[in-house]
């Protein structure tokens, strides 16, 4: 793999994990929800957040559910064909950065998808499938790095 070949890129995923991570803080912003640690900026008092996932416009839960789906798809994706890259990811409190993501957006989105009134089922459905789709693919991820970080050593 590219790795082997260039191991400067284990600095440059390094470099590169806190916008991975920027991702996730990103969505809970948009959501209306924060994660512990997860800014260093404080919020402005100006700046009441009254959006939840529960009264945003449609077309942005939308966007944030295709977000969120693509973002634990690619990043399943590469953890899976690149298990090595673990140990960086780690790094950055990945694993705990993860957890606390899931704990709070999850939920949220999952319960804004089933209570909004949908004119076309088919988006229910959409939406549904690829919320299920990115919790599927969190675990799976989070699985992947805690074989890689924590139980890989004890075995070897």
């Amino acid at each position: 793999n590219i790795f082997t070949q260039q191991p400067s890129y284990f600095s440059d995923l390094d470099e590169t994990l806190p916008t991975v991570l920027q991702v996730f803080n990103n969505i809970l912003h948009k959501c209306g929800l924060q994660c512990e640690g997860a800014s260093a900026e404080p919020q402005k008092l100006e700046e009441k957040v009254s959006v939840t996932p529960g009264n945003m416009p449609l077309q942005e839960l939308k966007d944030i559910v295709l977000y969120l789906c693509d973002t634990c798809t690619t990043l399943w994706a590469f953890l899976d064909v690149f298990p090595l890259a673990c140990q960086t990811f780690q790094k950055h409190e990945f694993c705990y950065r993860l957890a606390s993501f899931y704990e709070l957006a999850v939920a949220e989105l999952e319960s804004a998808i089933k209570k909004r009134r949908y004119e076309d089922n088919s988006v229910f459905a959409d939406l549904w499938r690829r919320i299920s789709h990115s919790r599927k693919k969190m675990i799976e991820a989070f699985h992947i790095l805690i074989n890689q970080v924590c139980l890989q050593p004890i075995l070897e």
